[in-house]
């Protein structure tokens, strides 16, 4: 089983250790994964609960009940974004006592969710239709609505990491033969042997412009062929 970056802080931890090595004894801290908004406390179980079950940690009664939650999730998500606000003197005083804006035409409760002043909990006063749903359940729905925009750039962001990921490097490939490539990346690419152009890209001493001679490099590898 891998877990790479983008899914869990061991992931980082193993990764580091590999590509950058360590002289003295490492510390996994939160700061030196690039991708701490996916890597959140209360998101672990929806990263990583199917993974365990997969590979036999997870019982079928927990399972179930993660699957429980997730469609949940998914559910309000869902009734949040497609539920419209009218603008009406009951909502609009509503919105001036929180402290936020009036609305002059339909809204989304997703999007009243987003405003800084509004949570979950007091949009209840205008939402008529909600049900009871468990507190991590909304937490999670709130956090996700909220953050909607910052949590798409980091996808985005992971998308793009991963294309690098599936690019393969040989371990045979003596990159001081690489034309245009540092002395300082190719002798920690030489020592290192990465055995992806992502992975290659996170030891210290390999530069964006290094990665562009690698792709360039693989390119020409694959044109040859």
């Amino acid at each position: 089983m891998i877990l790479d970056r983008s899914e869990a802080y061991i992931g980082v931890l193993i990764d580091d250790i590999v590509t950058k090595g360590t002289n003295e004894p490492y510390r996994m801290m939160t700061s030196r994964a690039e991708y701490r908004l996916l890597l959140r406390q209360d998101n672990a179980d929806l990263r990583l609960t199917e993974k365990g079950y997969k590979v036999g940690l997870i019982s079928e009664e927990r399972y179930n009940k993660f699957k429980e939650k997730e469609k949940q999730i998914e559910e309000e998500m869902n009734r949040l974004k497609n539920t419209i606000i009218k603008p009406s003197e009951e909502v609009n005083n509503f919105l001036v006592q929180c402290g936020t804006t009036p609305i002059d035409t339909g809204t989304k409760l997703s999007e009243l969710l987003k405003r800084t002043e509004l949570t979950y909990k007091n949009l209840e006063k205008i939402d008529k239709d909600r049900t009871e749903l468990p507190k991590n359940v909304i937490r999670e729905v709130e956090i996700e609505l909220k953050y909607e925009g910052y949590i798409k750039m980091q996808e985005a962001q992971v998308a793009k990491f991963k294309k690098l990921e599936t690019k393969a490097l040989r371990e045979d490939i003596d990159y001081e033969k690489i034309y245009g490539l540092s002395l300082e990346a190719r002798q920690k690419l030489n020592k290192f042997k990465p055995l992806s152009v992502g992975q290659a890209s996170r030891i210290s001493g390999v530069s964006p412009s290094d990665i562009s001679v690698l792709l360039i490099y693989l390119e020409q590898e694959k044109r040859r062929k």
